[in-house]
C-alpha cells in the first residue's frame, strides 16, 4: 500500500498532544486494513524518521444522536507511532 493510503489523518486531541510532549508518540487514523509492518514503513517513508514502536486499536462505534435521528460513529483504526530518540515530526511542531 502507498503511504498516504495507508495514514488517514493525524489524530488532534489533547491526550494525543500530551503523548507527544511527554512520550514522543504520534497518533495517526489509519486504514483498518494496515498491519503494523505496513504503518510503519508508511510513516517512516512520508516523515523520513525511525520508528521504535507502532501500537494499534481498532476504535469501536458509539452511538450517536442528532435530532430525531439515531446512528453510529463509524469504525476507524488508530495507531499510536513511537518514533526513536531524537526523532519529531514537523507536522505536529508549533501547533
Amino acid at each position: 500500500m502507498d503511504p498516504h493510503q495507508v495514514i488517514i489523518r493525524p489524530v488532534i486531541s489533547e491526550r494525543s498532544y500530551n503523548l507527544i510532549e511527554t512520550e514522543g508518540q504520534y497518533t495517526f487514523q489509519v486504514d483498518r486494513r494496515a498491519n503494523k509492518n505496513q504503518i510503519k514503513r508508511a510513516v517512516e517513508g512520508a516523515f523520513d524518521v525511525s520508528v521504535a514502536r507502532v501500537n494499534t486499536v481498532n476504535v469501536k462505534s458509539k452511538p450517536k444522536r442528532q435530532g430525531l435521528t439515531r446512528g453510529r460513529t463509524a469504525v476507524w483504526k488508530k495507531a499510536v507511532v513511537k518514533l526513536a530518540p531524537g526523532e519529531s515530526i514537523e507536522l505536529f511542531e508549533g501547533v
